[in-house]
Order: structure tokens, then C-alpha cells, then sequence
């Protein structure tokens, strides 16, 4: 028996988000972010976001008996926001819920990969952004093939509940894998939707397979009075 409910919880708001905006909103052609992406913390929003989650997560699972399997990204944004979370709870990390890996696009915003990498900007219209691989780094499928690998370890789950702290993408990924979707089935989705930060995704499993219960719900925030924050795309540069 696999699992019967699936939690993606995107990680809060981190500095590279905020850089990645106000780069993108000022034209710039490189976002001001010094750290490796594993290494990107979260901004003080993020990790307010972060606490916030916990009395949903209380709700959800229940505050003595955690039940459920639960993992990170080992990216320090996602392990931030679970350790705000989850308090003193244990949980184990796993690369394959890692953000995508950009290559020779990271720290380049939208403007500055069509100025420096002409070509690449070229072949990426051609492909779509779901089969482009940028040289160094990830296609969305490539992503798609690691989180396929860790669903398949998810039918030792045995009917229990599995919590999952990560990013944007996998998130995204995690519904085209589970319900079966297209690539086209996607980008549909994905044209007025976004993943915000710390918000809750939640997938059942009944009968006929994998349904969404909620995506990107933010309630926990607004009950906290926190604003929900987008940032959308990876972390340094604009889908």
C-alpha cells in the first residue's frame, strides 16, 4: 500500500526570492545573491511564513502522534522551514526533492539570459521550458525522473500520510507525476497558478488514484495576518 495523502509544503520566503524580484522589477540582468542556491536562507518574512505552519500542520497530523513520513529538500531554505515547523519533530532529507538546477542560467534573470546567452534563450523558446536543458543544470523532466524515483519508495508508506518540504517546481511535478497529467496538462495548469511560499498542497489517494484536495492553500497565513508571497520560477531566474 502507498501513501494515502501527500503534504508538499513550499519553503518560505527566502532572500534569493526577494533578490530575484527586485532584480526582475529593475531590469537588471543578474540578481544580487552571493550564496549557492542549497545555501540561500530564508528572509525574516520566510521564516515568520515557516512558524506559521505549524499549528496547520498540528491540525493536519495531529500534536502527539506524528504518523507521518516526513522529508526535506537538504536545501537550507526547505530544511529551515521545516525545522520552523515542526519544532523538536524529526524528519530526514532526500537530494531528489532539491530545487531544479539552472546551470549556466543561475543568478541570471529573464533579461540577462536573452543579453548573455542569446542562443540559450533562443533554444529555450524552441523546446518550452519543459524539455529545455540549460547546459550545467536541469530539464523539467530531469526533475520529473529523480521525484519518480522517490515515489516509487512511497509504497512502503502503508496507508500513512507523507509531509514533504520543497520547492515551486517539485511541487508542480508532483501533481503532473501523480496525476497522470501531459506536458500540455501542466502548462495549462500553471498559466494562473503559482506555488507560494509556505503554502500547503495537499493530494489523496482514493480508488480511481490521485485527486488534489487543495494547492497552494494559504490559510495558515492569513490567520496568522502574514502576506502570501509568489515569486514564481526557480529562485534565479523567471520561467
Amino acid at each position: 500500500m502507498t501513501a494515502a495523502k501527500i503534504i508538499l509544503v513550499r519553503h518560505g520566503e527566502s532572500i534569493a526570492n526577494v533578490a530575484a524580484t527586485a532584480a526582475e522589477a529593475a531590469g537588471a540582468e543578474v540578481i544580487d545573491v552571493t550564496a549557492r542556491d542549497a545555501d540561500v536562507p530564508l528572509s525574516a518574512l520566510g521564516e515568520q511564513q515557516a512558524a506559521a505552519l505549524r499549528p496547520r500542520l498540528d491540525a493536519e497530523l495531529g500534536v502527539d502522534g506524528y504518523g507521518a513520513r516526513v522529508w526535506s529538500s537538504p536545501y537550507l531554505r526547505a530544511v529551515s522551514t521545516a525545522h520552523l515547523a515542526l519544532g523538536d519533530r524529526p524528519f530526514l532529507t532526500d537530494e531528489r526533492l532539491r530545487d531544479r538546477e539552472l546551470g549556466i542560467l543561475d543568478a541570471l534573470t529573464a533579461r540577462g539570459v536573452d543579453a548573455r546567452l542569446p542562443d540559450e534563450a533562443a533554444r529555450r523558446r524552441w523546446l518550452g521550458k519543459f524539455y529545455y536543458r540549460p547546459p550545467g543544470g536541469e530539464a523539467w523532466t530531469d526533475v520529473a525522473l529523480r521525484l519518480r524515483s522517490f515515489v516509487s519508495e512511497l509504497a512502503a508508506s502503508d496507508g500513512r500520510t507523507v509531509l514533504l518540504f520543497t520547492h515551486d517546481a517539485v511541487v508542480s511535478l508532483f501533481l503532473y507525476i501523480l496525476l497522470g497529467w501531459t506536458e500540455a496538462q501542466l502548462n495549462d495548469f500553471l498559466i494562473d497558478r503559482v506555488v507560494g511560499n509556505a503554502t500547503v498542497t495537499t493530494l489523496v489517494a482514493d480508488g480511481a488514484g490521485w485527486q488534489v484536495e487543495s494547492f497552494s492553500d494559504d490559510a495558515h497565513l492569513e490567520a496568522a495576518g502574514l502576506p502570501t508571497t509568489e515569486h514564481p520560477g526557480a529562485a534565479r531566474v523567471t520561467e
